[in-house]
């Protein structure tokens, strides 16, 4: 991975191998990011998705293996109990067709190339017990 700061933009390059979810959090990290956005595109061999059923409570997980292209990685920045969250969603096309959801893991197979836009401020997440999910909370 090599990445280069531009003012509140960070231009990412992922390389063969990396995590997608663990690298866009070690940036993020380095760079003392604690609000922002980020999109992508790249390849992908390797990786895992999900599809939250709201009446479980759960997320739905599906693994893929074999080429595929990422047409849109998206996501955003915040804290979770202190912690970088990465909260990504992805698209992808290979031999399944088009298939996407809620990132949970990645391996880039060729390269990925992401920008981050940093936030000024801090945005956590706590638990909403309704919904079962962690939501946005604005300082």
């Amino acid at each position: 991975m090599e990445y280069k700061r531009y003012g509140e933009k960070i231009a990412v390059r992922l390389d063969k191998g990396d995590e997608i979810v663990s690298k866009i959090a070690e940036v993020c990290e380095k760079e003392n990011v604690k609000a922002g956005y980020f999109s992508g595109i790249g390849a992908t061999d390797d990786f895992t998705v999900g599809v939250f059923d709201i009446a479980k409570k759960e997320y739905e997980k599906y693994s893929y293996k074999g080429n595929h292209e990422i047409n849109v990685l998206t996501g955003n920045v915040s804290f979770v109990g202190g912690k970088t969250y990465i909260h990504a969603h992805i698209t992808c096309t290979g031999e399944n067709g088009v298939v996407g959801g809620h990132l949970f893991s990645g391996a880039v197979s060729l390269t990925g190339e992401i920008f981050i836009e940093a936030l000024n401020g801090e945005i956590t997440r706590e638990k909403n017990e309704e919904l079962g999910i962690n939501t946005l909370v604005f300082a």
